[in-house]
């Protein structure tokens, strides 16, 4: 899911910035004249985006929209003399736009001196989350987290109620924190996932603002929970500049240029095995060059390996594996392989564990007609919606050598010329 957030405690005025995590400044210092949402709402429609989620109140506890609980928000700037209400904007943007919004409400308030308090700062933290969700109509995503002040350990958070007063007010809304209940953070804000990443997981091993088991980045193939990971990067402070505007515009040309083409989409296709006998249309190979997850391959149940072979019809140059699940069916992958015939022999290329809604893997730039889609290991019999074969003239590979002579990329085992038994594969015809 594409997502463009922004972060109200770094809305600036003439070079000033409410400071993140720190005390609270005056309100006098939020003037952000040049204020325009529908110009982020544009700029991330143009770029690709699906949804934007703003940053309601941050941890210094000032409220970009006037709430009723507290003096110290945007009734209290010179910002729009007083009447502004960034929430307000955004969300009325948005809805223009067709966009999603979603908000983040700060666990931890700077602010008010009811904070510490448990009882009496819950229930003020869910009129202020009431209040967001009843006044700007469909919100599809909150954020939230265990954030707590510093010498302030022992303030409960009652996040039970709080989960109860979201899918009361707002039924549709992905509830995201480090645990749940819907989507997990995934442990860092530099956009890395685990390189192996289960939506299932176990919500009982995580505290919200607890410490982040590694099943944050990796999940848990045998988890009891559906909570897929979502990634954040840590933004830059201020408005959106021009050249802001630029790199977001060239990441979506990037996107265009880069998956428009489907180098396999031509390809004559060869399997281990089809679900009900070759003659079953339902679940035929060729399903996986369509694009969308509702159409694909199924192979035969109680097989132990499972082969897609791809016939380019010439030799062509490519260093992207684009493959998908259909994820409604549930997360099955566990392990697979692609490999090319090169020099006579099958070269393995590229490993990858999980799959999911979708997995892209990047590695030197090949070249080949033949490739074989190998899947190892799987939960149940695997199911692939979509197969794709790209090439990517723009990014730069970081190279790094486990000491054994075999290449890798981001964490993947590349080029490695490997024995196939051929007899448990079929030919390519």
């Amino acid at each position: 899911m594409a997502l463009l957030v922004v972060k109200s405690s770094k809305l600036e005025r003439s070079g000033q910035i409410l400071k993140v995590g720190n005390r609270p400044c005056n309100p006098s210092v939020f003037n952000p004249t040049q204020l325009k949402a529908s110009q982020w709402v544009h700029v991330a429609t143009e770029a690709g985006f699906s949804r934007v989620i703003l940053t309601a109140k941050h941890h210094d506890g000032f409220c970009l929209w006037p709430s009723e609980y507290t003096d110290y928000s945007v009734k209290a700037s010179p910002w729009r003399n007083g009447k502004g209400d960034v929430v307000a904007e955004l969300a009325m943007a948005a809805k223009e736009a067709g966009i999603a919004l979603g908000l983040y409400l700060s666990p931890w308030d700077g602010h008010e001196d009811c904070y510490g308090k448990t009882v009496e700062y819950n229930e003020f933290y869910m009129g202020q989350m009431a209040e967001l969700l009843t006044m700007y109509g469909d919100i599809k995503e909150v954020w939230l987290d265990g954030a707590k002040g510093e010498g302030e350990e022992d303030m409960e958070y009652y996040f039970d109620a709080w989960f109860s007063l979201i899918r009361q007010l707002q039924p549709g809304a992905v509830i995201f924190s480090n645990a749940g209940p819907d989507t997990r953070w995934i442990g860092d804000e530099a956009g890395i996932a685990g390189s192996t990443c289960w939506s299932l997981f176990n919500r009982s091993i995580a505290e919200i603002g607890g410490a982040y088991p590694q099943d944050s980045r990796a999940g848990d193939p045998h988890g009891h929970d559906w909570v897929p990971a979502e990634c954040d990067v840590s933004i830059r402070p201020g408005l959106l500049s021009d050249e802001d505007i630029q790199v977001l515009q060239e990441f979506k040309e990037l996107r265009r240029s880069l998956f428009s083409n489907n180098l396999a989409k031509n390809a004559l296709l060869n399997v281990s095995s089809i679900r009900g006998g070759n003659g079953n249309s339902q679940f035929r190979p060729y399903n996986v060059l369509e694009e969308g997850i509702h159409t694909f391959w199924a192979p035969e149940e109680d097989q132990s390996v499972w082969v897609l072979c791809l016939d380019l019809k010439e030799s062509v140059s490519f260093n992207v594996l684009q493959v998908q699940e259909p994820i409604h069916m549930g997360q099955r992958i566990i392990e697979f392989y692609l490999e090319i015939l090169s020099g006579g022999g099958w070269k393995k290329v590229i490993t990858g564990t999980t799959v999911g809604y979708k997995r892209l893997l990047q590695f030197p730039t090949v070249q080949s007609q033949y490739l074989k889609l190998v899947i190892d290991k799987s939960r149940a019999a695997p199911l692939i919606s979509y197969l794709g074969i790209h090439m990517d003239q723009f990014s730069i590979l970081n190279h790094a050598s486990n000491g054994n002579s075999q290449a890798y990329v981001n964490g993947s085992q590349v080029l490695q010329q490997v024995a196939y038994n051929h007899s448990q594969t079929p030919t390519l015809q």
